[in-house]
């Protein structure tokens, strides 16, 4: 019986820490519907999980930094933040700014995201990017010195971006500062 309870505890134990490192990374995301972004962001925010950029996050992607708590965001060198002006399209078919829309997107970004854009003259139609020193400054750098196995993708996963669980190795554990 002792042996079954502590094979089972085992299992357990070993299962917490899989879900415990368990990490979103966004890459190569170009954003779409405000309002599609913020359900999933919602989700992601209340699931606990880490959030990792690495590579491009632009448009309604960027939502997630003001979805996600802080410090559950890092970034890699590779990542780069895509701002513009919200857009509806036209009655001609063309795109027309949503000033309303534009507000609302402007409003969820963190205050220092916020003053990085109104620096740069605000959201506008035309792509702006944050990334590099200017990036790693608001936010802390990822670790990916780990190992990582893909999780079975679904339609959320796709969407934010490719979904994973990290399992570090011992090594860089000991490594690590706490």
């Amino acid at each position: 019986m002792k042996l079954v309870t502590g094979l089972l505890a085992s299992v357990l134990l070993m299962a917490g820490m899989g879900a415990s490192h368990a990490v979103v990374r966004i890459a190569d995301d170009r954003g779409g519907r405000i309002g599609t972004y913020v359900d999933k962001y919602q989700g992601l925010r209340s699931s606990g999980e880490q959030v990792i950029i690495d590579g491009l996050c632009a448009s309604a992607c960027t939502i997630v930094l003001g979805a996600v708590p802080h410090d559950r965001i890092c970034v890699t060198s590779a990542a780069s933040l895509g701002f513009h002006a919200a857009w509806d399209i036209g009655a001609n078919g063309r795109a027309v700014t949503n000033p309303e829309a534009t507000q609302m997107l402007y409003s969820m970004y963190p205050a220092p995201v916020r003053r990085w854009i109104a620096q740069r003259g605000g959201l506008k139609s035309q792509m702006i990017f944050l990334r590099g020193k200017q990036l790693q400054a608001m936010y802390k750098p990822c670790y990916l010195d780990a190992q990582a196995a893909p999780l079975p993708s679904s339609r959320r996963d796709r969407a934010v971006g490719q979904r994973e669980v990290i399992r570090p190795d011992p090594a860089t554990l000991a490594r690590q500062p706490d």
